[in-house]
């Protein structure tokens, strides 16, 4: 059965991809956004590409992000949802010391591109009553020596937190889907107890799963810490 139109940025790899596959097996028709257009076709092609859009997107550009959404518009109708999950990572060296370009970079990405996400797709979002879902982290609800990836994340909880109030009276939900640390190509060498992608993507699947009157508003998901 069609369960709606999920929208997923940062779709080719990781989260985003086991969240893909995962609202997939749930009936979702799919729009499917990154940089890696190659991954993103293959997954099309995993899933059925009937039911897939596949999108190149840089978040930092608005006009991509406006082309993103009329063409999921003109694709299947209307728009359901959307997983905000585009992100980078950080840069070692702390305040004193880390690159400052990189700096950049993953600002623009985690924060800036979040809010373009979130100017594109609201105007169809609030035809549907429809369901928003950022990726934050455990990392934006703690602190972290010289970290300005866990400020970039303390951001997106922010952004949540008030994207919420915005739309408060409008039949829109707003969840944080916040992980600790997972197995994914983000990290070069994650931990043993890592969680997988698969866990953060039932996650997001048992969001958007809740009846309407139902608005989960933050799941922070972490590793089971392992046995002494």
């Amino acid at each position: 059965m069609h369960k709606g139109v999920l929208l997923i940025t940062g779709a080719s790899s990781g989260i985003g991809a086991a969240t893909a596959r995962a609202a997939a097996r749930e009936g979702y028709k799919l729009v499917l956004a990154a940089r890696s257009t190659d991954k993103l076709s293959a997954l099309a092609q995993e899933l059925g590409p009937e039911n897939v859009l596949t999108c190149e997107l840089d978040v930092t550009r608005m006009d991509a992000q406006q082309a993103m959404v009329d063409e999921a518009l003109e694709t299947f109708g209307r728009l359901d949802a959307v997983f905000a999950n585009a992100g980078c990572g950080g840069t070692p060296g702390g305040f004193s010391g880390a690159d400052h370009e990189r700096w950049k970079d993953m600002i623009l990405t985690n924060v800036y591109g979040v809010g373009l996400t979130l100017q594109a797709c609201l105007p169809a979002l609030k035809r549907s009553k429809g369901h928003v879902l950022l990726t934050g982290s455990a990392a934006g609800r703690a602190t972290i020596p010289g970290s300005m990836y866990s400020a970039t994340k303390w951001a997106v909880t922010g952004i949540g937190y008030n994207l919420r109030e915005e739309l408060r009276g409008t039949g829109m939900r707003v969840t944080l889907i916040e992980p600790g640390m997972v197995d994914t190509p983000f990290f070069d060498e994650p931990p043993e107890h890592a969680l997988e992608d698969r866990d953060i993507a039932n996650a997001v699947v048992y969001a958007l799963s809740q009846p309407a009157h139902v608005d989960v508003n933050e799941i922070l998901i972490r590793p089971t810490p392992p046995v002494e």
